[in-house]
């Protein structure tokens, strides 16, 4: 009987599970498909901890599928952490196969669906890209915290200090990007990026959030798109658009030579950390040096008032 690919990754799982009880350390093993959720889980878990993240700077989490190194990784874990919301769209039937014999949470999917705002290409499911308001994120790292606490609740008081921690970091953020973020000329609220990975953002900020691609960077831009947008920048005068670092900045670029050719200046505003953070070991590899960067990049492009280095002076 010929296995289907699901099914292949299912029994592959499987096979690594025993493996697990025989090579089980102190710590804590957790594995989290995004950055943002590993440093969530890392800022939860502290020392008690060991966390891997699947997808590293740069990598589009949309279109990622697993290794068979990840899958290893998966299966022998003590807890996965994935995100949900349609965000790891090639993982989530492995996910869910796994789910069913291992300790695996998708930490987005119980977020209030008040608080979500509806995919563009879905009817019955949300915009996943939840962390670009930290407020949201709290949510987050909360679900982190539980998740933590029920696959090892005899640390359940170190676990909740440091969440209690990382929360107040949070709202420290939260306060700071919306003091930058107000500076920007109302008229010049106007976000264009590569693709729609900021409607959070211009929903907690008041700006008008226009990208290329859509929600999943799985869908294309056409030249009729791109000739649109022209007429949009020159129209309303807007004069810088945003690169992300997990997308190809080329529909960016046509942006700017095409609005150049209607005799309008539109500059590259700078880049901007959309599904994925910045380089391990560096402040932007962090949840908040991510959203420091994001929020005083596009404040200082657009017109507003933020310090070169960001709220806490590190930004490179």
């Amino acid at each position: 009987m010929t296995l289907t690919k699901r099914s292949f990754l299912a029994a592959l799982a499987a096979l690594v599970l025993p493996a697990h009880a025989a090579f089980a350390q102190e710590r804590l093993s957790v594995v989290a498909t995004t950055g943002m959720i590993a440093d969530a889980a890392s800022e939860v878990g502290g020392d008690l901890v060991e966390v891997q993240a699947l997808m590293g700077p740069g990598v589009d989490p949309h279109s990622y599928r697993q290794t068979r190194t990840d899958i290893v990784a998966m299966a022998q874990a003590d807890l996965v952490l994935w995100h949900g919301l349609y965000l790891e769209a090639q993982l989530e039937g492995f996910l869910l196969d796994l789910a069913e014999r291992r300790p695996v949470v998708a930490v987005a999917e119980d977020l209030p669906r008040n608080l979500l705002i509806g995919h563009d290409d879905y009817d019955d499911k949300f915009d996943p890209h939840v962390w670009m308001n930290p407020n949201l994120w709290a949510r987050v790292v909360t679900r982190v915290r539980d998740a933590m606490i029920e696959v090892a609740p005899e640390h359940e008081a170190a676990f909740s200090a440091n969440a209690d921690a990382h929360l107040e970091e949070l709202e420290q953020l939260a306060t700071y990007t919306t003091q930058v973020l107000a500076s920007v000329p109302a008229d010049a609220r106007v976000l264009l990026t590569s693709h729609d990975a900021f409607n959070y953002f211009g929903s907690a900020y008041g700006f008008e959030v226009i990208g290329i691609q859509g929600i999943s960077t799985e869908s294309e831009a056409g030249l009729q798109r791109i000739a649109e947008l022209v007429d949009l920048l020159v129209e309303r005068n807007v004069r810088a658009v945003f690169v992300e670092t997990s997308v190809s900045d080329r529909n960016i670029r046509a942006l700017v030579e095409g609005a150049a050719a209607a005799g309008h200046d539109v500059e590259i505003g700078g880049e901007l950390f959309s599904d994925a953070m910045g380089e391990p070991g560096t402040y932007e590899g962090t949840y908040l040096g991510m959203i420091d960067h994001n929020a005083t990049t596009v404040a200082r492009a657009l017109g507003g008032e933020a310090p070169a280095r960001g709220m806490q002076d590190m930004l490179n």
